[in-house]
């Protein structure tokens, strides 16, 4: 009786690495995204500086700023379409490509045409915004599943690091360089984010999601990954080549493309698939709007006004960076059994902050409660990238993640706008009391919308069962 042989594919399958910091792929990719965020950091630094040389007026700042905002938010949207469209390594080249053009051209009208260097601002807004939404699915296919929290906690953790040391750096820098060299120093980290990142790894149908239909079904050790439900009427279908272009069988001809009204639309009913999306939405909504436009206008006012001092201010926001900093080194390896109510406290803790600056307090309670915060934010990021590169369907990625961005960058210069006439109308105590209770209730709230749970539409799929089983992925 002749028995059957092992198959040579499970021992030719090799274990997946131990560490995200170990593939070259994702180190390109940490690398490009480091720099595009340090160029994004930099160049409101740096046009102030211009100010303080009297290169630029006051006025002039506001509007090049504005513009570049706006550039912003009008990209993100459209990067979405784009990076689900085309293949996500050429959304992120021709967008950082866009925002390094804008470097020189803000240096060629510092002092003689706000005219220009309001327009390259708008033009380096527009190539941030559409970079964002690319990167963030970038990461999906770079990243095996079962990193992708390692992965977000890595791109978190080079933010931060850039928000703590930067002011440094670029100081020491501008001892040596002109404010038109920084400018185009600014150029060439764009350059770097739109050169060094590799490209995608060949993306099969439905991968980059974990099964999540059926409850359970994703646990078993071994299973294969979900297959992409078939296309509705009229839904683009394509699959992606190793080189990265969308390409394949089922691809609908060019002529037969959804307009972008009817695929940015396609990416909205996508997020309402999802309600722990939805309701993770409108808790960071609440805390950015009310918690963090609150907490940036009164600090400055009461390190002042209450405590006689800058050095509270100052302390504040290292504590909170370093906090942040802590916060994503803990998530890297942490893994709650249920992560979303987990990552909806870390949100809530955001109302510490404005807490501590209503109570007359000893200045360390205030710097404590900065550093709360900031572990507190990242335990709600990492896990909330994760979960979207892990849910939402491959081929919407870019577009769900462009709304998570048009939240997060679009409501917090309403909420500045609003926070201090509020302040003259209510006093400080009161609507930091407001923005505090916010901060607290509306994450836990949320934490009871179905799904809301795991981060996941089937228990147990969003705490490293599925994704790590047979991994090595570690549970908390």
């Amino acid at each position: 009786m002749s028995t059957t042989s092992t198959p040579a594919v499970a021992k030719a399958a090799a274990p997946p690495p131990r560490s995200v910091l170990r593939d070259t792929a994702f180190l390109r990719l940490w690398a490009g995204t480091t720099a595009s965020g340090l160029a994004t950091w930099a160049l409101p630094f740096v046009l102030g500086l211009a100010v303080l040389h009297r290169d630029l007026g006051a006025a002039g700042l506001g509007l090049v700023l504005a513009a570049r905002t706006a550039g912003f938010l009008l990209a993100v949207a459209v990067g979405g379409v784009l990076a689900d469209r085309h293949a996500r390594r050429t959304v992120v080249l021709w967008s950082a490509l866009a925002a390094a053009i804008a470097a020189p051209l803000l240096a060629a009208g510092l002092g003689r045409s706000l005219v220009l260097m309001t327009a390259a601002a708008a033009l380096a807004g527009a190539g941030q915004g559409a970079c964002r939404p690319a990167f963030q699915a970038l990461t999906a296919e770079v990243v095996a599943p079962e990193l992708r929290q390692q992965a977000n906690a890595a791109m978190t953790m080079a933010v931060r690091g850039s928000t703590l040391a930067g002011p440094a750096l670029t100081a020491l820098v501008a001892a040596f360089a002109d404010i038109w060299t920084m400018l185009l120093g600014i150029g060439l980290l764009w350059l770097v984010a739109a050169l060094v990142p590799g490209r995608g790894a060949a993306a099969e149908p439905g991968a980059g999601r974990e099964p999540a239909a059926e409850p359970g079904a994703a646990a078993q050790a071994g299973s294969s990954v979900e297959p992409k439900p078939a296309a509705q009427a009229g839904e683009f279908v394509e699959t992606q080549s190793r080189s990265g272009s969308r390409s394949g069988a089922g691809a609908v001809p060019r002529a037969a493309r959804p307009g972008f009204r009817a695929e940015f639309l396609d990416g909205i009913r996508e997020a309402r698939r999802h309600p722990w999306f939805l309701a993770g939405l409108a808790a960071l909504a609440a805390v950015i709007a009310l918690g963090y436009s609150a907490t940036s206008v009164a600090l400055p006012l009461i390190s002042r006004d209450r405590y006689g001092t800058e050095w509270v201010l100052a302390a504040a926001m290292t504590a909170y960076t370093v906090g942040a900093l802590g916060g994503a080194l803990v998530i890297a390896r942490w893994r709650p059994r249920s992560q979303g109510w987990a990552a909806f406290a870390g949100l809530a803790a955001y109302g510490v902050a404005p807490l501590s600056l209503m109570l007359p307090v000893h200045p360390v309670v205030v710097v404590a409660a900065y550093a709360v915060a900031g572990i507190g934010i990242e335990l709600f990021n990492v896990p909330w990238f994760t979960a979207t590169q892990r849910e939402v369907a491959p081929d919407k990625l870019a577009r769900v993640s462009s709304l998570d961005f048009l939240v997060s960058y679009g409501l917090a210069p309403v909420g500045l706008a609003l926070i201090a006439p509020a302040i003259d109308l209510f006093g400080v105590t009161a609507v930091l009391a407001a923005c505090a209770a916010a901060c607290f209730l509306v994450p836990a709230a949320a934490a009871l919308v179905p799904t809301a749970r795991h981060f996941a539409r089937a228990a147990g799929t969003g705490t490293g069962t599925a994704a790590g089983a047979g991994a090595g992925a570690t549970k908390g």
